[in-house]
């Protein structure tokens, strides 16, 4: 249920797509999905507990990339 609630919002989804393209720092996020910092916050809170991405802090950097099984979801969804 917590992966359907993660993909069903639309700025998630372009959210998982740009992390899906390489490990990107939170901190540009909201400049590429034009919404603001702490909603940026809350969207990756939604995916990391969903399991569809991962994060690794680097300094007070926190990097995001996406987990084995946002892998799979992402290409199934895709193929939809």
């Amino acid at each position: 249920m917590k992966i359907l609630k993660a993909l069903g919002d639309d700025t998630r989804l372009r959210i998982l797509n740009r992390i899906s393209r390489g490990e990107i720092c939170a901190c540009e996020l909201p400049r590429m999905v034009k919404i603001s910092q702490p909603a940026v916050s809350q969207h990756l809170k939604v995916l990391l507990d969903a399991g569809l991405v991962m994060v690794r802090e680097d300094g007070a950097k926190r990097l995001y990339s996406l987990s084995r099984k946002g892998k799979k979801i992402l290409s199934e969804v895709s193929a939809w």
